[in-house]
């Protein structure tokens, strides 16, 4: 080889100084193409091709589609796992306005809304992706909601609460239902604020 030829760069694992950077740009261009085409219509050659590495790399880190859109999702849905913490964060009879200001706190940013609607829309319209949604949703925020409210049928409880706000946000940030879409948010945590109390904490 002279002094002006590159070395090959052989298929297969990169170096392990490159792993978390590769692992990361994958998670990346999943986000994206998951966001922009649906789950349906994603598929791991074309998350390999945005993220610039081999189809073979996206199994080796992350194995079947399926299991690429959960590790997208987890990612995307790490701030929402702090909910538990702001139902923590005061008295009991606060709790319904806490929850529903973090949640929508969250809808509200840009940088967090646009993972959570491929999320959201992935899961309505397909069922594996749904069902990795609920997985999530139950396993990492709705049991430890319901463990901060030592009240009966805690868990029921967590779930009204989240398919109100689900709900709401859904209509807000997905939908766009009119007025919903452009009332001030002040006005929806005021109207929701206290259905979510009511949900969790009524007798």
């Amino acid at each position: 080889m002279n002094d002006h030829e590159q070395p090959t760069r052989r298929r297969g694992r990169p170096p392990r100084t490159e792993s978390a950077g590769t692992r990361d740009r994958i998670l990346a261009a999943a986000r994206e193409e998951f966001s922009e085409r649906g789950y349906e219509k994603t598929s791991v050659r074309g998350i390999a091709k945005a993220a610039g590495v081999d189809s073979a790399l996206v199994h080796h880190y992350f194995g079947t589609k399926e299991q690429v859109f959960e590790a997208a999702i987890a990612v995307a849905f790490a701030p929402a796992l702090n909910a538990p913490e702001a139902v923590a964060a005061g008295p009991l009879d606060g709790v319904g306005e806490r929850l529903t200001r973090f949640v929508f706190g969250i809808w509200e940013n840009p940088t967090t809304r646009t993972p959570l609607l491929a999320i959201v829309r992935s899961a309505v319209n397909n069922e594996t992706a749904a069902a990795v949604f609920r997985r999530l949703v139950a396993s990492q925020l709705l049991r430890r909601v319901a463990a901060q409210l030592d009240l009966p049928d805690a868990e029921l409880r967590a779930e009204l609460a989240a398919s109100q706000l689900v709900g709401t946000a859904m209509m807000r940030y997905v939908v766009k239902l009119e007025p919903l879409a452009s009332v001030d948010l002040e006005q929806i945590i005021a109207r929701v604020a206290p259905v979510v109390q009511h949900h969790l904490t009524s007798a």
